[in-house]
């Protein structure tokens, strides 16, 4: 399905399922919605997978992340819709927090599956670089001129000096989803999960950053509880 940014640029979403909506936002950033085998895990709700502008299926250029949000408004009004449940996937899921920051009252509810949180931190990175060698290849289509854009962008944003703020004040029901096996250290998902007063914590024992390729059954398991739930 395409539909059009404000801008008048054509942009495109995959839709899977049958069910209440939930827009799947997946990681990079700069990449092509990877999500379909998530997506697949939750046939009880109308997934809307979308590939970023610059990327994929949907024409524009390297944007930042106001614009990368309103395109995700866009897609709300062109669907009519009201509010929805978000889930997203690593980058996709601190654009999803970016997300419910500026339009609350849109998201129902959102669940930040192996996010990164709002940090840049050293020993995080180090971290990472350590275990990097031990987590399965992935390979999937991006953009390399949209990640840097993004990327730089959204060191801007967690620099941004009211952001604490803002988040100890949203009001969002927030999973924290975090992988037990993921190289990524937990840490910034449990400090947001205390941060934020509606917000929790949650880890999957022995999964992997992209638990689908591994621990698909838990997975489902976990996120359809997660979604499922008032």
């Amino acid at each position: 399905m395409h539909f059009q940014a404000p801008d008048g640029t054509n942009l495109f979403t995959e839709q899977l399922g049958d069910g209440e909506p939930l827009l799947v936002l997946s990681g990079g950033p700069g990449c092509v919605n990877y999500l379909r085998p998530v997506a697949e895990l939750l046939e009880h709700r109308t997934c809307f997978l979308t590939d970023p502008r610059g990327v994929g299926r949907s024409q524009g250029r390297p944007h930042d992340i106001a614009t990368g949000i309103a395109d995700l408004e866009a897609l709300r009004e062109h669907l009519n819709l009201d509010a929805w449940d978000v889930l997203g996937h690593s980058w996709g899921a601190d654009l999803g927090l970016a997300y419910a920051l500026m339009h609350p009252d849109r998201v129902s509810k959102l669940i930040s599956f192996a996010g990164t949180g709002i940090q840049y931190d050293r020993d995080w990175k180090a971290a990472y670089e350590a275990g990097k060698h031990l987590e399965a290849d992935f390979v999937v289509e991006y953009s390399e001129d949209v990640h840097a854009a993004l990327r730089t962008d959204y060191r801007r944003f967690i620099k941004t000096p009211d952001l604490l703020a803002r988040l100890s004040r949203l009001n969002v029901p927030i999973t924290f989803l975090h992988m037990g096996a993921d190289i990524r250290p937990s840490w910034p998902a449990r400090q947001l999960a205390y941060l934020l007063p509606n917000a929790e914590f949650v880890e999957l024992p022995g999964a992997p950053h992209n638990a689908w390729l591994t621990h698909a059954r838990p997975l489902g398991e976990v996120l359809r509880r997660l979604l499922g739930r008032a």
